[in-house]
């Protein structure tokens, strides 16, 4: 079972991105389209950030939320540490909401689905530039939309450390329990 849930993850990945579940995005496009595409002055939206860690990681958003302008390029960062004495490799995964949103939110880079070492007690800033496509105003699905949530959650990878980091792994020797004797 334990086993099972490190395959879940490029599982759940290659799902998302075939389906458009979960808001990941289903087209690619061209960074030069980021230039010509029009930016609607009247409308803005309200992008809110949170995080999750099932890893002994410190991980949270750098920022509460952003007020964006659809087909605004937009910076943003998430802030990881890793909590342990020796290195740790992690993965993550993102959601938007509501899910019709994420086709629409376009992330030019991102840290997701990529898998990040972190030696012992190292801290990073995780950038994600992204924008939202204007042709969001569109769709009558949205159109009382205000709030979009960006959600990324991280889990602990099953590869192994490189080779050359072995060395930052210091083995932590277990305390030695001292036994009370009760007469």
């Amino acid at each position: 079972m334990f086993g099972l849930s490190f395959a879940f993850v490029p599982l759940y990945q290659l799902f998302c991105q075939s389906t458009g579940y979960g808001g990941t995005t289903q087209k690619t496009f061209d960074i030069s389209e980021l230039f010509n595409k029009k930016v609607n002055k009247d409308r803005l939206i309200e992008v809110n950030f949170t995080s999750q860690s099932n890893m002994p990681w410190a991980f949270k958003p750098e920022q509460k939320s952003i007020i964006v302008k659809p087909g605004e390029t937009v910076l943003a960062f998430y802030k990881a540490k890793n909590l342990l004495d020796k290195p740790v490799i992690g993965i993550a995964l993102y959601h938007v909401l509501p899910d019709e949103a994420g086709l629409y939110f376009n992330k030019i880079q991102c840290f997701c689905f990529e898998e990040q070492m972190l030696n012992a007690n190292e801290e990073i800033d995780l950038p994600v530039l992204f924008f939202i496509d204007p042709e969001i105003l569109n769709d009558s699905r949205l159109k009382n939309l205000e709030k979009i949530t960006l959600s990324y959650i991280f889990f602990e990878s099953d590869s192994d450390i490189p080779e050359e980091y072995q060395h930052l792994s210091r083995a932590i020797a277990p305390k030695k329990k001292t036994e009370i004797q009760v007469i």
